[in-house]
């Protein structure tokens, strides 16, 4: 008797209890701050600063990796938590994911303009490399998840509830592989300019090096974070 209660309650713990991850989504918050200072002081420190408009063209380039890990690893992160994060009604949050995820993605369009932009005035062909194919893809995909989410979940009001929680399930998912492929672009473009630097006279393992490595390790470290959040039940997931 005490066995079948046993197994009883394994099953309950399984099936059934959920886990508090808001202590992973403060996790989140903090390691976005090291994050967003050294890509600061990468760009201003040892890049010379950031600037639309500049007869050194390298302070054009600057705005985009700014631009792409703010906006689209942060801000995207923070918006795929922001249900487990926040303490607000589940209207409030889901307009705040929205908001998140839009200034993400505009976040995103202005760094990659920004490095077109840089590519046209040095004379430099664009779309030449894996990094820039995958983070185009990245891009368009977001902007699909975003009006997708926007059209089924805010916008139109009519679909029937076993859709919209079949079509949930398939956003939930789209989402965390375009948030772990954007990751990987961002890994792919750190390793890309580094490389550049380094067969221009860059140091192997000056400082400026170290500390390019380092962001993209807490960068990773951050994302693996956001998802971890995202993928562990608890009491406050969401159904739109």
């Amino acid at each position: 008797m005490s066995s079948e209660k046993e197994r009883e309650k394994e099953k309950t713990m399984v099936a059934g209890d959920h886990v508090d991850v808001l202590p992973l989504t403060f996790l989140v918050h903090l390691l976005a701050i090291p994050a967003i200072v050294m890509v600061l002081v990468w760009s201003i420190h040892f890049r010379g600063g950031l600037s639309w408009n500049s007869s050194n063209k390298s302070l054009i380039f600057n705005i985009h990796p700014v631009l792409m890990l703010i906006g689209i690893i942060i801000t995207g992160g923070e918006a795929i938590i922001s249900y487990k994060a926040l303490p607000f009604k589940k209207k409030i949050k889901k307009s705040i994911h929205l908001v998140l995820h839009a200034t993400a993605l505009i976040l995103g369009i202005i760094g990659i303009y920004a490095v077109f932009k840089f590519h046209n005035e040095m004379g430099i062909v664009n779309l030449y490399s894996l990094h820039s194919w995958l983070g185009i893809g990245v891009i368009v995909l977001y902007g699909i998840q975003w009006i997708f989410g926007f059209v089924m979940f805010i916008y139109y009001h009519g679909v029937n509830s076993s859709l919209k929680s079949s079509t949930l399930h398939l956003h939930v998912k789209m989402g965390l592989f375009v948030y772990v492929l954007a990751v990987a672009t961002a890994s792919l473009g750190f390793l890309e300019k580094l490389t550049f630097m380094q067969t221009s006279g860059l140091s192997k393992h000056g400082s400026e090096a170290i500390l390019v490595n380092f962001t993209a390790i807490i960068t990773i470290f951050y994302a693996a974070s956001v998802v971890f959040s995202a993928v562990s039940p608890s009491s406050t997931t969401p159904h739109h």
